[in-house]
């Protein structure tokens, strides 16, 4: 099964986030939303098109996913993400 280059990356920043904090359940709170968010922009990067509910689905996913997260760089993945997925930028 491939994974997508994006989900895989979340992932391992995920495990090295987890990893040098010394615990998991922090990290991983938004795991879920952070690789749908992620997987849904791979799909788009890939030439898939969404359905509107996919769409709608993921750019929640995406906006949990940016506003879980205090790592800089998780936040522009997940904005670069949710630029793919919606064609627009995350609105603070």
């Amino acid at each position: 099964m491939k994974v997508p280059v994006r989900a895989g990356a979340f992932a391992a920043i995920v495990l090295l986030a987890s990893a040098s904090a010394g615990h998991l359940a922090p990290a991983l709170a938004s795991a879920a939303d952070g690789e749908l968010c992620l997987a849904a922009a791979e799909k788009v990067d890939d030439g898939q098109t969404l359905t509107p509910e996919e769409i709608e689905e993921a750019r929640g996913a995406c906006g949990r996913a940016i506003t879980a997260t205090a790592s800089i760089f998780q936040k522009y993945q997940f904005e670069e993400a949710y630029f793919a997925v919606t064609g627009t930028r995350y609105k603070y």
